[in-house]
């Protein structure tokens, strides 16, 4: 039987996944429909559509992991479950943490605006400057991948030389799991970084160009000043959910390593669901194509609603009068 905190962490895990579903698969449907539409697609919507990919399969882990492991973190123990889980929760994270960072740096190369040379040398080569990040996030998830088989393989022979000895396999065992965290993190630092510095910097310069705009505006509610506000609102929130998920990641192996059987520690998994969710709507309010296809479904499902009460009705009251 499920304890009141574990039944309320399922719950909580099972409405973050719904509401992150929602957004992400909506955001592929969009992109993919327009590309067969159109039988094009812009580099950005590319992007756009393999960040929603990946994190509709990080979701699926994230759930997995929930229904299976939340309620049981002893089963992070046993080997042949604990591997293929680390190394799917691996890859999708990975994938969904650089298909983000290449977003927020074609974001930042599109929208701010600077004089620097370099700045605009590389904002001028900003769909090779994303192919090589791409490459070289590639390259990275192979060395991940590489050397989270290095320590499983190391685990698994002290677990076979040190059978007897219990207290020293659990030590062993212990050393090789910081060890591994520890050259995990770097690598997962090197995105965090990217993101968190191509939002500052653009950040900076929407604050600068809303100055001036302010400046040379005719009145105090000019539409383009409300625009940019309304912008920088939006990329704080990014900026915010970002930080939030960087953390969150970080913090969460670590935990669990030391305090695995704590019941409250598993709520620190739902703070991992938050950008995934979180940053589908604000990309749907963002991009006009988006927001108008949002709205376009919104308004067919309360026109849908409308028609069918209004049959209901009918119904019920020719059933009355009858």
């Amino acid at each position: 039987m499920l304890t009141s905190l574990e039944t309320i962490f399922l719950t909580l895990a099972m409405m973050e996944f719904i509401t992150g579903m929602l957004g992400n698969v909506f955001i592929g449907l969009v992109n993919c429909y327009g590309w067969v539409k159109t039988r094009k697609i812009s580099f950005f919507d590319l992007i756009l559509t393999g960040l929603a990919v990946s994190r509709i399969c990080q979701l699926l882990v994230y759930l997995f992991e929930s229904l299976v492991m939340g309620p049981f973190p002893e089963l992070y123990t046993i080997y042949k479950l604990a591997k293929p889980c680390s190394l799917l929760w691996r890859i999708t994270n990975h994938l969904a943490t650089w298909f983000a960072t290449c977003l927020s740096v074609v974001y930042f190369l599109k929208i701010a605006q600077y004089s620097h040379p370099l700045f605009l040398w590389i904002k001028w080569r900003t769909n090779r400057v994303v192919l090589v990040m791409l490459a070289f996030s590639l390259l990275l998830l192979i060395f991940d991948i590489l050397l989270l088989e290095t320590f499983n393989d190391a685990f698994r022979n002290s677990s076979t030389r040190h059978a007897h000895n219990l207290t020293l396999f659990f030590d062993i065992g212990k050393s090789l799991y910081v060890q591994s965290l520890i050259f995990l993190n770097l690598t997962y630092c090197i995105p965090s970084m990217v993101i968190l510095i191509s939002l500052l910097f653009l950040f900076l310069s929407m604050v600068r160009h809303t100055r001036n705009l302010q400046l040379n505006s005719l009145g105090p509610r000019d539409t383009s000043t409300e625009a940019h506000k309304k912008a920088m609102k939006m990329l704080m929130s990014f900026l915010f959910l970002a930080m939030v998920h960087s953390i969150s990641t970080l913090l969460s192996n670590w935990i669990f390593h030391m305090f695995w059987n704590n019941k409250l520690s598993k709520f620190l998994m739902l703070a991992v669901y938050v950008f995934p969710l979180g940053h589908s709507f604000i990309l749907i309010l963002g991009n006009s194509k988006l927001r108008q296809t949002a709205l376009k479904g919104l308004c067919h499902l309360q026109n849908f609603f409308m028609t069918t009460s209004g049959i209901h009705r009918k119904i019920f009251c020719s059933l009355f009068q009858k």
